[in-house]
């Protein structure tokens, strides 16, 4: 399976959050396809780490950013028409959950922290990357979202809620751009063996009643979501606009 192609050789990327995880995974699969990625975070210390880890020469762009703060996001889309004057794909990959045990009892402090990392940053980009897609009349905006989004479970409702939102988002996105050849779709993974879950998969009594509710018999690992996120951003999908894939082992079909 790792050897599959998508064509996307000399494409211009944006990862959010392609420093680790899910989406450095997918910036690592992006260099071996040999398109030009550009990935971004908060901390320029994970940055540098992910550059050297990732060995992408020139084909590699880090860029310091808040993808929730509307100025930085600016001066990343700035740097980027700078060095290519286009972007062909954006992967809205930036996220981040703080376990909340009652949404009701959440301070909006906290709220806005959870909304802000994963709804409005996902606004933020895929409206920035939109403007210059547009003016190439093409482009493909995949966003990450979640089966949080469709089931609700504790600790996880602010989550949930942003993701559900991420997938209205990218109907309404889809049905808005659909004239100027862009396609929007959305990933939902269920649970993946990243440092963002590693609490649950990695305490083997938790485990085992997570997996009890997958057919499939086993949490994804990060390539299980690359390679769907690949496929929405390659040729292979330009009649597929506004849809979420989910990515579960079956876990949402019973």
């Amino acid at each position: 399976m790792n050897q599959i192609s998508y064509g996307l050789k000399d494409k211009v990327v944006l990862v959010t959050g392609g420093s680790r995880g899910i989406g450095f995974e997918i910036a690592q699969k992006l260099l071996e396809e040999n398109a030009n990625v550009i990935i971004c975070g908060r901390k320029q210390e994970g940055l540098d780490k992910a550059v050297a880890l990732l060995k992408g020469g020139d084909r590699l762009m880090a860029v310091q950013c808040h993808v929730a703060k509307e100025s930085e996001i600016d001066g990343l889309m700035s740097q980027i028409s700078e060095r290519y004057s286009r972007l062909d794909i954006l992967i809205n990959n930036v996220g981040m959950n703080l376990m909340t045990a009652s949404t009701i009892e959440t301070d909006l402090g906290l709220w806005t922290k959870i909304i802000d990392s994963n709804l409005n940053a996902t606004f933020l980009c895929s409206k920035k990357a939109a403007m210059l897609m547009k003016e190439n009349q093409s482009g493909k905006i995949v966003s990450i979202t979640s089966v949080a989004a469709r089931r609700a479970a504790p600790g996880m409702g602010i989550y949930g809620i942003a993701k559900a939102a991420i997938e209205m988002m990218t109907r309404v996105l889809a049905s808005e751009l659909a004239m100027v050849n862009i396609q929007v779709n959305a990933v939902a993974p269920g649970m993946v063996r990243t440092d963002f879950s590693k609490p649950f998969w990695s305490n083997d009594q938790f485990y085992s009643q997570i997996v009890k509710y997958i057919p499939m018999g086993r949490i994804a690992e990060p390539i299980d979501v690359v390679h769907p996120v690949l496929f929405l951003s390659s040729a292979a999908s330009d009649y597929i606009t506004g849809q979420t894939l989910i990515v579960d082992g079956g876990s949402t079909a019973i």
